[in-house]
């Protein structure tokens, strides 16, 4: 066997090439098998005429005219191979011309010598416009990746430790989360929608708080008490401003009537739909959460807010939302959204603080429409509205969590951040 190119030999016994790639087998007459050796093994860059004939006519007197016969046969049977070229010298011969850039069948051999002698055959700028080709292949994997968008939706935020708040009488301290630069990052733009020097919470010394923005709504998620660590879960508050007017809202007006509410009302209790396979250990991690919106002459609203979460490995699992928005005087009928996906969940940091975030991939989405609706919640069913033509991919963060509560940061108005209870109950 002689080797033409790494991936096409000649068989002078059986007068026959062979293509490695292909496994085809191309038969040659004696002439045609004798001439291209010939030609192969020739040390003269173009052999003679007279030395072609005698190689493939041995012991015979032929015409010209039969090696011209015996090179265009060869000439149609070498076609499918680019990189062998079978020359006509005037006057002197013919010459077998082998392109030293091989073809791109040489990378599909199956042998290792042929492998080697293909890779080594490719001219430089080839093998470096393949490496260029990886590199931006891989460079475009990454960006479009999941773990990318991770990266990219936790570097847009920042976090910032000892944030002081005064709410009401008493001051304390919490950690403060904010999305791409938000401007007017003072504890004004949270404390100015509250009246100043309200008696509130007076079984407690101390808060620890949760104030976070993403530069249009301003959230504040308040546990009472003086653990950080630990949040006992009682007397939570959460308060979102989505108006710049400052609400005056009183907050001892506002315990009575935020607790008259969540007795009042309370759609969230069930969380599974009815048509979700119980059967068998589960294990649902559920957050509930009411957040309440107050502005300036207008009533209360409150969004009553669970989710649930059913992991299927350590990592991934089913996820579970519903929101539910009335106001105070029950003058809008529950305005419910509810959604439901598989997730992905990522640790990650934002600045010294670890955080979890969750890639939620959107299956479901199930807007239910009120019966009536009075001005105060106009924008939040409009912003559910979009939600329900629009949301496919959604991120939820959740920053902190103990053993009974957790803070989470989710795409609702915006970005909100409320501090939740927490409970887990095997189903």
């Amino acid at each position: 066997m002689l080797k033409i190119t790494p991936y096409l030999e000649l068989d002078t016994e059986a007068n026959q090439l062979v293509d490695h790639v292909s496994g085809k087998k191309v038969t040659l007459t004696f002439s045609e098998s004798a001439v291209l050796h010939r030609l192969l093994l020739s040390s003269n860059p173009v052999c003679s005429k007279e030395e072609l004939l005698s190689a493939g006519w041995p012991d015979r007197v032929v015409a010209v005219t039969s090696l011209t016969q015996c090179i265009s046969t060869l000439r149609k049977k070498l076609d499918p191979y680019l990189e062998i070229q079978l020359k006509t010298i005037a006057r002197r011969g013919y010459q077998l011309h082998i392109s030293t850039q091989s073809h791109v069948k040489m990378l599909a051999v199956n042998d290792a010598e042929s492998m080697k002698a293909a890779f080594f055959d490719v001219s430089l700028i080839v093998k470096i416009s393949g490496i260029v080709i990886a590199l931006l292949l891989l460079v475009m994997a990454w960006y479009f990746s999941d773990y990318h968008k991770i990266k990219q939706n936790l570097s847009r935020w920042t976090a910032q430790d000892n944030f002081e708040l005064q709410v009401g009488s008493l001051k304390g301290s919490g950690k403060l989360l904010y999305k791409d630069d938000a401007p007017h990052l003072h504890p004004f733009m949270w404390e100015k929608h509250l009246q100043p020097d309200t008696n509130f919470l007076t079984c407690y010394e101390d808060f620890y708080a949760f104030a976070a923005t993403d530069g249009a709504n301003y959230s504040m998620a308040l546990c009472p008490g003086e653990d950080e660590a630990q949040c006992a879960g009682k007397g939570l508050i959460n308060l979102t401003s989505v108006d710049s007017e400052p609400a005056e809202l009183n907050l001892k007006e506002f315990v009575e009537l935020s607790t008259a509410m969540e007795q009042r009302i309370r759609y969230n209790r069930v969380m599974l739909p009815e048509s979700t396979d119980t059967s068998g250990a589960f294990l649902e991690h559920n957050y509930q959460a009411d957040v309440y919106f107050p502005v300036k002459d207008e009533l209360l609203i409150r969004a009553d807010i669970n989710m649930s979460l059913i992991y299927d490995s350590s990592d991934t699992g089913e996820f579970y939302s519903s929101t539910c928005i009335t106001d105070e005087d029950c003058l809008t009928t529950p305005i419910k959204y509810k959604l439901r996906g598989k997730f992905k969940q990522y640790s990650g940091m934002i600045d010294d603080l670890n955080v979890d975030i969750f890639q939620v991939k959107v299956e479901q989405k199930d807007l239910i429409k009120p019966d009536k609706l009075n001005d105060s919640a106009v924008r939040f069913y409009r912003d559910l509205r979009k939600r329900d033509i629009k949301d496919e991919e959604l991120y939820f963060i959740r920053v902190h969590q103990d053993h009974k509560t957790a803070v989470w940061t989710i795409p609702l108005f915006g970005q909100v951040t409320a501090w939740y209870h927490y409970e887990r109950f095997d189903i």
